[in-house]
């Protein structure tokens, strides 16, 4: 009897303590946050962009784009359960951060071209880091979040810069010299 009694005291206190969410301090804490920081400044740069250039047609490409990520990431969460590596819930799987970001540097980039987009994906890439860094994600959670969000706005988004192609032509007559400028809608 008594071997059985340790036996069962030894499986609830080994799962009592798998159970427990892992503390994260120090510099572990300080990436999580800069990592919350930049899934939040990427979609505020792309609507940055919208405004600037008064795209609405980005605009309205951009909301579907998230509005599919947002989707699909919060059905796969609840649909899959998998439990997250610091044991505070079981939402791990696929990364929302990650997808968020990836959606906004994906559209980024598609919208108006690799000068903005390269950035966008070096940030949208620490954010995912971060993630398995501060413990909340795996690298399998982050890779599926930064494909359903890239991958949503290749499917939503079209460039800027071929609708408004800006052309530069020279003119000579009526005595003036110069280049003339215009773009196409």
């Amino acid at each position: 009897m008594k071997p059985i009694i340790c036996f069962l005291t030894a499986l609830c206190l080994a799962f009592s303590i798998q159970a427990q969410e892992i503390a994260v301090t120090g510099s572990r804490k300080a990436v999580r946050t800069s990592g919350d920081v930049g899934a939040i400044l990427l979609p505020v740069a792309g609507l940055t962009a919208i405004l600037i250039n008064k795209d609405w047609e980005g605009l309205k490409q951009g909301v579907f784009a998230g509005a599919t990520t947002l989707g699909v990431t919060y059905a796969l969460k609840y649909i899959v359960k998998k439990d997250r590596p610091d044991h505070s819930d079981n939402h791990s799987f696929p990364s929302m951060h990650t997808s968020v970001s990836f959606t906004a540097a994906a559209f980024i980039q598609r919208r108006y071209g690799w000068k903005w987009g390269l950035p966008a994906y070096v940030l949208s890439t620490y954010v995912g880091w971060s993630r398995v860094y501060g413990k909340k994600h795996d690298w399998w959670d982050v890779a599926a979040g930064a494909a359903i969000g890239a991958g949503s706005s290749y499917i939503f988004t079209r460039p800027f810069a071929k609708k408004h192609e800006l052309t530069i032509s020279p003119v000579a007559g009526d005595g003036h010299y110069g280049f003339y400028a215009s773009m196409k809608f």
